[in-house]
């Protein structure tokens, strides 16, 4: 048995072949309990090894199974005898891989449509009844046309007659649909029901069990040795730091570097919280006038980004020097920061994504990373510091940028500005709070314009900046839509701004999408 396995509870192999929803099914895994990994087709085999999983799932794909250099399935999955579910491409590399036939230029489906029960089967056991029809998520252009020996057609739709297909005996099934989306109602039903009943997997993946195998194997990696975290005030790094302490103690040093470009008051949240609540080691390293010193002048926003890359790993790296004998550099990594993204010809431009939140501090250090929330998706490192302990308060902030609000602002950058956008954004979230609707959005912010308008006050004319307010929607990020407030929310929200900040004199709110803008201004 692989080490890998040992230390790994019961799980299942996703085998991505490039999907966008990929992260998706392993999502809807996770939701019923049960551990999982994503995996590229190209290195299936060596993971199906390493892993010894219960069950696999095969992803969709923007690929044709007809392409001469179509991905292709490891025979050594299917020859290892564990349970397979082959989603939409994953369905047509299965029977290309045994020997059916695929097929291009019938009938498309994109978006809903509804498959119709029409054998029993072991994958909707006790989900779907004999000749129910149900809603699906489809997206498909080739379709199979030609069974592999031993398989049967268990469900159809308009537009894929094989839409359901299932080999009992060999506990093999593929379906044509996507049952990740939430388009497909029944979707985390068919999930559950594969897992736990078809490959006989129990909900023991939760976070109280993942907390006592990561004190375990931050003690088994670390040893006795030291350990220094770059704490950024996130909740990703933070709670990689509660972790770490509770695994090894004063072993753990966290060092904050304040760069100047936090929100109103939040630095000295952060220190407390370490300090007093959680008694860690915390080196505070107010750095605010370097940062802000280089950044005079600049409006270019990549400009902007990689003055302050530099200077946190400047600041960084020196007073990790003035600590010393730290062998080890914690991060707060996520998994879809390591998820290899899948290059679809199966050729040499397969990489890995690239994203440590102290950007090129291993390399230049010689130091070895312990990065305890690797396997986490966001949400699950949220319900991880709810484990720890966390308030409430912080696992639930909003996401916040590592240059701060200096993306916040657009063009140059000044004290007195950043003095302003902070009362401003206070008030915001403030109002957002008071009015119960904070939960409900994925992140919101004010940005101070670098423009100038003509207002009244009083008998007097001013000429202050323009505040824009951004609320967003979104499930990971990639996409947003802005969050409809009522007008008269909008309207207390600006009075209070202009009537309590000293600077502004006008207030907006943005309403872009993402696509085509992005969540941040810069």
């Amino acid at each position: 048995m692989s080490e890998h396995a040992e230390t790994t509870p019961p799980s299942i192999l996703i085998v991505d072949f490039g999907s966008q929803v990929t992260q998706l099914i392993a999502r809807r895994i996770r939701e019923t309990g049960v551990y999982c990994e994503i995996h590229p087709f190209t290195t299936a085999g060596e993971a199906l090894r390493a892993l010894q999983p219960k069950g696999i799932v095969l992803s969709g794909s923007p690929a044709s199974a007809l392409d001469q250099n179509a991905p292709t399935i490891d025979p050594a999955l299917i020859e290892a005898g564990v349970p397979i579910l082959g989603i939409c491409y994953g369905q047509q590399a299965l029977c290309v891989a045994l020997g059916g036939k695929v097929e291009a230029g019938h009938h498309r489906e994109f978006g809903r449509a509804e498959v119709t029960v029409k054998k029993p089967a072991s994958l909707y056991d006790g989900v779907w009844d004999l000749g129910t029809d149900h809603q699906v998520w489809m997206s498909h252009g080739d379709r199979v046309v030609e069974l592999p020996q031993g398989f049967e057609v268990v469900g159809t739709s308009t537009g894929a007659p094989f839409a359901m297909i299932a080999n009992e005996e060999r506990r093999i099934w593929g379906v044509q649909f996507h049952p990740e989306v939430v388009h497909t109602p029944d979707g985390a039903r068919l999930y559950a029901n594969f897992v736990h009943n078809i490959c006989g997997v129990d909900a023991s993946w939760t976070m109280a069990a993942y907390r006592n195998k990561m004190i375990e194997k931050i003690r088994d990696q670390v040893g006795t040795g030291k350990v220094i975290c770059g704490l950024s005030g996130g909740v990703d790094s933070s709670v990689a730091a509660v972790l770490i302490h509770e695994a090894i103690g004063d072993q753990l040093t966290c060092i904050y570097v304040d760069h100047g470009l936090m929100r109103l008051n939040e630095s000295e949240q952060v220190v407390t919280m370490f300090r007093d609540e959680y008694n860690i080691p915390l080196v505070h390293v107010d750095a605010s006038e370097v940062f802000l010193r280089e950044l005079d002048g600049q409006s270019d926003p990549e400009t902007k980004r990689k003055i302050i890359g530099r200077l946190f790993i400047e600041t960084f790296e020196a007073e990790a020097k003035k600590l010393g004998g730290a062998e080890f550099l914690a991060q707060g990594t996520l998994y879809p920061d390591v998820i290899e993204s899948v290059s679809i010809t199966g050729g040499p431009s397969v990489t890995i994504k690239s994203h440590h939140n102290v950007g090129g501090l291993p390399a230049r250090m010689n130091m070895q990373l312990v990065e305890p929330l690797r396997e986490l998706f966001k949400d699950e490192v949220r319900a991880l510091g709810r484990e720890l302990g966390l308030p409430e308060s912080f696992i639930g902030r909003h996401p916040f940028p590592g240059p701060g609000l200096a993306i916040r602002c657009p063009g140059g950058i000044t004290p007195e500005k950043l003095d302003i956008l902070r009362q401003a954004d206070a008030i915001y979230l403030d109002e957002i709070r008071k009015s119960g609707q904070y939960d409900m959005i994925w992140q919101a912010f004010a940005v101070l314009l670098p423009v100038q308008t003509v207002g009244v006050m009083g008998d007097g004319r001013t000429y202050e900046f323009v505040c824009a307010l951004r609320a967003v929607t979104s499930v990971d990020g990639m996409t947003a839509d802005f969050y409809q407030f009522d007008m008269n929310f909008l309207g207390r929200t600006a009075t209070r701004i202009i009537n309590e900040v000293r600077g502004i004199n006008r207030v907006v709110y943005d309403v872009t999408s993402k696509p085509p803008g992005t969540i941040e201004w810069e």
